[in-house]
């Protein structure tokens, strides 16, 4: 492993929909030039591709079945051992089960790595709520508004295209009620694996981005230096 393991910062993104991962996410890869690996986004790269993976994928998904741990996993494993992530990476929406994160540590193992971090964006089911059902998209261009934190000028029109301003259907109410749902249940147990990892690190959700990032951002470095010391 070296002393390049000091400088590798190989970070997982925890929280519920609507806490802000996506953001934080870029801002992180931006910060420090680290790969952003988003699931969704592997899954349709390997597909698209055509890898042998990507391919096994694709009879799941076209049968209309989840695709296995397995084949995720070895998705994950490519990236992380791919050239660009020899500094570190960021993963967000994987792992969501504690299968899934038992085995990106015998993965990470294998290929003498270790996560510096798993970050849990804490946000309560009331703000999620608050912010998703409050979140309207446009039919046209997809520009998206917010009825308290981005209001159009005009309600219900888009201020850049005039187009129809409409509340998509994973923003309703019951569906990020059920969404949440899903959440707690299926992830949270990931919160208490890595609190027993002791890579856990909670940051407070409800903040502006722009604290969110900082708060972030010191964390990081304070685990850079107890790592130097």
């Amino acid at each position: 492993m070296g002393d390049g393991a000091l400088s590798e910062l190989n970070l997982i993104l925890l929280g519920p929909p609507g806490s802000g991962k996506g953001t934080q996410g870029e801002r992180l890869q931006a910060d420090f030039r680290l790969p952003y690996f988003a699931t969704g986004d592997i899954l349709r790269a390997a597909v698209r591709d055509g890898t042998d993976l990507g391919r096994q994928a694709k009879e799941y998904m076209e049968r209309g079945d989840l695709v296995p741990d397995d084949v995720i996993i070895g998705m994950i494993a490519e990236r992380v051992e791919s050239p660009e992530a020899a500094d570190g990476f960021i993963l967000d929406g994987f792992p969501r089960t504690t299968a899934q994160a038992e085995a990106l540590d015998e993965e990470m193992g294998r290929l003498e790595k270790r996560l510096t971090a798993a970050i849990l964006i804490d946000v309560s089911d009331d703000e999620v709520i608050r912010r998703l059902s409050g979140r309207r998209t446009c039919e046209k261009e997809g520009h998206i508004f917010h009825v308290e934190f981005e209001p159009p000028k005009e309600e219900g029109v888009c201020d850049v295209c005039g187009g129809r301003l409409v509340v998509r259907d994973d923003d309703k109410p019951e569906v990020v009620r059920n969404r949440l749902e899903q959440y707690h249940t299926k992830t949270e147990p990931l919160v208490s694996y890595y609190e027993g990892e002791g890579i856990l690190r909670r940051v407070d959700g409800h903040q502006e981005p722009e604290d969110v990032s900082g708060r972030i951002r010191a964390l990081l470095a304070t685990l850079q230096m107890e790592e130097q010391a």
